[in-house]
């Protein structure tokens, strides 16, 4: 009896043990909060974007590569892959993420198998559908409806092919075209090497149609790990078999490798670029070259699992994390790198150099300079100043500096001065050496202040004649000009002036206090377009491009298309937030401020139901930024509008436009509201969803909004760990801001708390922990509280 009672006692004894231990382990957990994904890269799907507006490819990439080996359904579009289509062309080497004129597509690789007719992909492509594609970061594949099944994967300066045929389908073949692009081609060779090499080059350029006269080279070197059966090579649609080389003609140049399919159903490429030449291409395909295609594919996943924890995030729903890992992926795939692995690189003097550090190209500054560039410079600060010192090489080897540029030219697409805040940036963030930080500010002062003389090739401030003796850009209808800033006077005088303030501060940290004063003397210079008798919408005053005398150009009516690119003057007149308060005190004040932004964001609806403000309210299509006096959160022009609440009595209601604006952003393929241009529009989400952006570009401040996840972890290359905590954080609903808290320094009062709505960009990396606590009803944190003027920061 005594026995059964100890072992009794023991069963109960050891039943509260296990009871306890649980609900330790559960109340650990709950006090752990949300957990990070063990894989992020699980969470991210490459066909985000895919469709005609995003203009995203599906393929495969690393980080920054200089190869984005992707499929291509359609050529001499704005991407060379629509999702709503059914024929794979081939599979090329170079795409730029969310780009919105068509351009590279470079060296075009098919699988097919029987007898080689045609150079025509219209004729040789293959059907296939979306259940039969693999994608995931650093990897695609697919299976054709004919049974052939290609997989990609890619380092960073090569692209790996893997192709599998079906048995019993004859030979088996690759084509590969060297003369056809996803743009303007004007020559190529291509050259039969040995038994197992393919190689060639070709000439591409004249991206969006502005000069025409832009040219970049760009070379391939491809081994494949089979010996070819038989070959042949064509120029347009004469195929010539047992021909080793063929240049292009004026549509297309390539070769045709065939196998034999009774030595295995498995043929493998590897393909280095470069832009030097052939023996770069070579030696980079040798020095990158991987064990195995299994082990390139495994080493692209580890690599971008690593990139997207440098930002990881916990909370949310799933829906919410794929949608921020696939905007942070997005984020982080350009600038590319242009330099080889000795760091040679082609200048834009059209001459081969060697760079002391990676050299990057693809500079899409109009678009990137306002959210991607500020990324890059907190995740990878070395690679930002990298970034940095490559756009000294092109001032040096060019003359001048890049607007929009193409491998190793410039094409002088989109207006205004991009360049100037982007290195701004950069060097108030610290991260330029003294030597590139002086090189750099002369080349800047010169853009601010001269003219190139062959505008054909650097166009520069094509207005800087009128806008450094008055005051604005004089509008000019000048011919051959599609996005010069005599054209868009009204935006370029805006875009200057920004970048002119930004630049003061970089003058002034330099020691150059005389033209410190100059440049800042043109921070308000914003107000030289300023019209008073201009009324729209209930308000009255806005900007109005000038001619020459002063007189105003085309229609003054503000919602109206006029001398403003890729807006209205109702939504560039937010372009002043160097110095809010002189904007706002045209406005009327602050509160008239406020009012022409709750009219703007359409605050009643946003504050009732936010994703009908969005779809309904806001400018909705890619392209319908003209003729509108609302928000229009696809184009870059209208990114920093949300935060300039933050200068007004009320700026908790940038949490809540923020939120509505998450609504246009899906886990699907339709989930890019416009064109990501090089990852900005990705980047705008990421920091929105984050909690912090720069809503002063050049002014290296991040001002703090609700978070929508309950944590944020922020790991910068070689720095220390920065962690936002907003417990109850969520997307789905409206929270602001209550308080703030932080480890390290900055503004606060005793207890830690952050007085001030912002960080500095030093301040944000000795941060530590970031403890934000958020409110379902509006708050007052933040009023009076935001960043200073630029000049005065």
């Amino acid at each position: 009896m005594r026995a059964r009672k100890r072992v009794f006692a023991a069963l109960v004894l050891a039943s509260a043990v296990a009871t306890a231990a649980t609900t330790t382990a559960a109340t650990a957990q709950a006090q752990q909060g949300p957990k990070f994904a063990d894989d992020p890269t699980t969470l991210v799907d490459t066909s985000i974007g895919n469709n005609g507006d995003g203009t995203t490819f599906p393929g495969a990439a690393v980080p920054f590569g200089m190869v984005q080996l992707s499929p291509d359904t359609q050529l001499n579009q704005y991407a060379s892959y629509d999702y709503k289509q059914d024929t794979i062309l081939g599979f090329s080497h170079t795409h730029l993420s969310g780009v919105g004129c068509q351009t590279m597509g470079n060296f075009r690789f098919m699988p097919t198998t029987g007898a080689v007719t045609s150079s025509d992909p219209a004729q040789y492509g293959a059907k296939f559908s979306h259940a039969n594609e693999t994608r995931a970061p650093g990897y695609y594949g697919v299976k054709f409806d004919n049974g052939i099944q290609a997989e990609l994967t890619a380092t960073e300066r090569t692209g790996q092919h893997r192709y599998t045929y079906p048995a019993g389908s004859g030979p088996e073949n690759v084509l590969v075209e060297v003369g056809q692009s996803n743009g303007s081609t004007y020559a190529g060779d291509v050259h039969v090497v040995g038994n197992d090499t393919v190689e060639g080059w070709l000439q591409g350029g004249n991206f969006c149609g502005e000069t025409g006269k832009e040219r970049y080279r760009i070379f391939f070197s491809a081994k494949f790990d089979r010996k070819f059966q038989s070959f042949g090579t064509w120029t347009d649609g004469t195929i010539t078999p047992n021909q080793r080389d063929a240049s292009r003609g004026t549509q297309r140049a390539g070769a045709y490798l065939t196998f034999d399919p009774s030595k295995g159903d498995q043929v493998g490429a590897s393909v280095g670029l470069s832009y030097t030449s052939i023996d770069g291409a070579r030696l980079n395909r040798k020095t990158e070259q991987p064990k195995s295609f299994d082990k390139a594919r495994s080493q692209a996943h580890t690599t971008w699992e690593n990139e997207l924890n440098r930002m990881r995030v916990a909370g949310g729903t799933t829906p919410d994390q794929r949608t921020y890992y696939t905007a942070l992926y997005h984020s982080l795939l350009h600038p590319s790198v242009g330099s080889d692995v000795d760091n040679r690189y082609r200048g834009f003097d059209d001459q081969v150099h060697k760079a002391d550090s990676t050299y990057y190209q693809m500079f899409s500054l109009w678009d990137t300079y306002r959210s991607q560039n500020q990324l890059v410079a907190l995740l990878h600060p070395d690679k930002a100043a990298d970034m940095a010192k490559s756009v000294l090489h092109i001032y040096s080897d060019g003359g001048w500096l890049p607007r929009w540029g193409l491998g190793n030219s410039e094409t002088n697409v989109m207006s205004g001065d991009p360049i100037t805040p982007w290195v701004v940036d950069i060097y108030n963030r610290g991260l330029l050496d003294n030597r590139t930080a002086h090189g750099l500010f002369d080349a800047l002062w010169k853009n601010a202040n001269e003219v190139p003389a062959d505008q054909s090739i650097f166009r520069g401030r094509d207005g800087n004649p009128s806008y450094v003796q008055n005051g604005w850009v004089a509008y000019q209808n000048l011919p051959g000009y599609k996005f010069g800033d005599s054209r868009q006077a009204g935006s370029a005088t805006l875009e200057y002036a920004l970048g002119d303030c930004s630049l003061s501060t970089m003058a002034a940290g330099l020691g150059y206090q005389d033209k410190a004063k100059t440049l800042a003397g043109r921070c308000d210079n914003f107000t030289k377009l300023w019209d008073p008798t201009i009324t729209s919408q209930g308000f009255n005053g806005f900007p109005v491009p000038k001619n020459a005398d002063g007189s105003i150009v085309g229609n003054p009516d503000p919602t109206q298309t006029n001398a403003f690119h890729e807006g209205t003057a109702w939504q560039y007149q937010w372009m002043g937030q160097q110095d809010p308060q002189t904007l706002f005190g045209l406005m009327g004040g602050a509160g008239q401020a406020e009012q022409r932004l709750d009219k703007f964001f359409d605050m009643p609806t946003v504050l009732t139901d936010p994703a009908k403000a969005a779809a309904d309210s806001w400018v909705t299509g890619a392209y319908d930024y003209h003729n509108n006096f609302a928000f229009n959160p696809n184009n870059e022009p209208d990114f920093a509008a949300p935060w300039m609440y933050t200068w007004t009595g009320a700026p908790w209601k940038t949490s809540a436009v923020l939120r509505a604006m998450r609504t246009l952003f899906t886990d699907n393929v339709y989930g890019m509201p416009g064109n990501d241009d090089l990852g900005a529009t990705s980047s705008l989400l990421v920091f929105a969803m984050a909690g912090i952006f720069e809503a002063q570009p050049g002014s290296a401040t991040y001002v703090i909004t609700a978070p929508m996840f309950d944590k944020v972890e922020i790991r910068p290359e070689h720095g220390r760990t920065i962690t936002i905590e907003a417990p109850g954080a969520s997307a789905s609903k409206l929270q602001y801001v209550s308080s703030v808290k932080t480890d390290g320094p900055g503004n606060r009062d005793n207890g830690g708390k952050l007085r001030q709505s912002w960080l500095s960009h030093k301040d944000l990396l000795r941060a530590g922990t970031i403890k934000i606590q958020l409110s379902d009803t509006p708050t007052s944190w933040g009023v009076n509280a935001g960043p200073p003027a630029v000049a005065r920061a």
